[in-house]
């Protein structure tokens, strides 16, 4: 078995065993001018983004199956874990403010940077990792707020992708396949988990009763069986949340004159498929 070591050694010691006879101690070491390795530099990865796209960087939860179950999430659908992704997702927009609007649902975040963006110079490596590290740090800092009895049993991990729309449709088609794929996915999980709660079917049971069944048919379970309209559902669970940016008008009294401050600020809506315009 391998375990992870921390040991207090220069790199040249540490890496000896790694790198073989690359690495050599010698005299004059401490003294080797820093330029002399900068050409490693050159081994980096160009990752520039083609300029005047669309940049979207979607956050997905690692393996949250587990993480949903290991935490007693509550089925099909929990308010907490929703408006906690929604919190991270407030915070990643505050924090990288050339973000322009965010797309959640479920486990997931998509985040789409203007095609005009420059941050970091478009590298693609630094969209992702910055707004997946982001979001991950905030899920762990604002779980107590969310869930303030259920401790955090361990450390929650997330994946990102970094994908570019050339034109305004090009991202419309993608903001309306993830809401797409929201209303798809929770209307099987509405389903499947009323079976299970409420018509005592075991989770094979009710897999087996939804095999093969399309939309209409899931909704007449719904309604027929357990008198529960699909569309009276949250739409917070059957379209998913939007963060935008919008401008906040607030007047403040300085002396004797009113001055009117406009500020940018967050604003979380409910996503209607006429918001997913650029």
């Amino acid at each position: 078995m391998r375990v992870v070591a921390l040991v207090r050694l220069s790199l040249p010691a540490a890496l000896a065993p790694v790198c073989g006879s690359v690495w050599r101690r010698g005299s004059g070491y401490a003294t080797m001018a820093k330029s002399k390795f900068e050409y490693v530099r050159d081994f980096e990865v160009q990752d520039t983004c083609l300029k005047n796209c669309w940049v979207v960087v979607r956050v997905d939860g690692r393996n949250f199956h587990r993480f949903a179950e290991q935490h007693k999430f509550i089925k099909p659908n929990d308010d907490r874990a929703l408006q906690l992704m929604n919190r991270c997702a407030q915070n990643v927009m505050e924090e990288l403010d050339t973000i322009c609007m965010s797309y959640g649902q479920s486990d997931e975040y998509s985040f789409v940077f203007h095609k005009n963006s420059n941050w970091y110079k478009r590298r693609a490596s630094k969209f992702m990792t910055h707004v997946v590290s982001q979001f991950a740090s905030s899920y762990v800092f604002y779980w107590k707020e969310f869930f303030p009895t259920q401790p955090i049993l361990y450390p929650p991990g997330f994946d990102g992708r970094v994908v570019l729309y050339p034109s305004d449709q090009n991202l419309k088609d993608y903001l309306s396949w993830r809401q797409t794929d929201c209303h798809i996915n929770n209307l099987y999980n509405t389903v499947f988990w009323t079976l299970v709660q409420k018509g005592e079917l075991t989770p094979a049971k009710a897999e087996e009763r939804l095999r093969g069944t399309v939309s209409a048919e899931k909704n007449e379970i719904l309604f027929s069986e357990f008198s529960i309209n699909y569309n009276n559902e949250p739409e917070l669970y059957r379209k998913g949340s939007v963060l935008i940016w919008v401008k906040v008008i607030r007047p403040h009294r300085s002396g004797k004159r009113t001055q009117v401050r406009q500020e940018r600020n967050t604003a979380s809506a409910e996503c209607a498929t006429s918001t997913t315009s650029a």
